[in-house]
């Protein structure tokens, strides 16, 4: 995907050749953890964004019937709408899914939007399997009841239609993201806690690659067609200056459509794609789509004057004016 070369990559190369005795220890080990989690297809050899192999925590499942997970050892807060005492369940997935089925109306907010489940068997005793339902105040504002190694609880968020939409502001226009945190947890909490700092100084998109011969205008990939260069995708980074990034673990679930917003490696460089990159198959953390209506700024941006440049080895476009980014909440329902 073609990471965009830093210095801070130099110096972790530089620091880890201190540690060269243990790394050649555990270089068998590596090799083979590598090749049994690699993708079938290497994205290497089609996408452009060169992703760090190794970034982050892998938390990839199978992909059936979706995505539906939370974070452990935190406990939610908010009204509860089905007490976890009456209402239980093997796993949080099935949790997840009982909050996500009282969201299923084609209008309104979700009869729920936060679930709390006890999964651990030996941590739980009695209260293994309590499944609570909950409902927000302020849904991108959740409320934290406790959080930390000692809380046996796992939540997460769901958000309805026309719920969990933040901004990203641009002088081209402001591109509406709905948020998937059933699918990327961990994302979806670093995007809001972004949301509460009131800017994002250093946010900004530098790197701008349209459909080319490739894709057509609705994202679908042209037979006999090259996978790019061009990519099909503007890419930036989501990072406030004057903060101290964590590195967000990768959360496989969705696929990489048009519209699809998702980090490069395990951020906070990210990428929105202008295509349906099926080559890529379940490559990236995937934590929230631009609604359609929005996708012609994301054109347009990919349609302003760059310059060519080389990552990695990887052929890239990168504007020859960096747009900043302001985040925003969206205070009302965008349906």
């Amino acid at each position: 995907m073609g990471r965009r070369p830093i210095d801070s990559n130099m110096g972790r190369w530089t620091s880890m050749s201190l540690l060269m005795l243990g790394f050649l220890a555990c270089t068998f080990a590596y090799l083979v953890i590598s090749i049994v989690l690699k993708p079938r297809n290497s994205i290497t050899d089609y996408d452009g964004l060169a992703m760090d192999e190794g970034d982050g925590v892998s938390l990839e499942r199978e992909n059936r019937g979706g995505c539906c997970r939370g974070i452990p050892n935190l406990e939610l807060w908010g009204t509860a709408v089905k007490w976890g005492t009456k209402h239980k369940f093997d796993s949080e997935e099935e949790c997840c899914k009982s909050c996500k089925a009282m969201c299923s109306g084609k209008d309104g907010p979700c009869l729920c939007d936060t679930w709390v489940f006890c999964g651990d068997r030996s941590a739980c005793g009695p209260q293994f399997g309590e499944c609570w339902l909950k409902k927000q105040n302020d849904s991108l504002v959740p409320q934290r009841q406790d959080v930390g190694s000692r809380v046996m609880w796992t939540s997460g968020l769901i958000f309805g239609k026309g719920e969990g939409i933040i901004g990203l502001e641009t002088e081209h226009g402001t591109l509406h993201i709905k948020l998937y945190p059933d699918s990327a947890p961990y994302s979806v909490q670093y995007i809001l806690e972004l949301l509460t700092l009131r800017h994002c100084a250093g946010c900004q998109f530098y790197r701008a690659e349209g459909r080319g011969d490739s894709w057509d205008i609705k994202g679908s990939h042209i037979k006999d067609a090259s996978f790019g260069p061009p990519f099909a995708l503007i890419q930036g980074t989501l990072e406030a200056a004057g903060t101290s990034f964590q590195t967000i673990p990768t959360e496989v679930c969705r696929t990489v459509r048009r519209g699809a917003v998702a980090w490069v490696g395990s951020g906070p460089e990210f990428f929105i794609s202008l295509a349906n990159h099926v080559e890529w198959k379940n490559s990236y953390t995937v934590f929230g789509s631009v609604l359609p209506e929005d996708m012609e700024i994301a054109e347009k941006i990919a349609q302003l004057p760059t310059k060519p440049d080389i990552w990695n080895n990887i052929n890239v476009s990168v504007l020859e004016t960096p747009i900043p980014i302001l985040i925003q909440r969206i205070k009302t329902n965008h349906a």
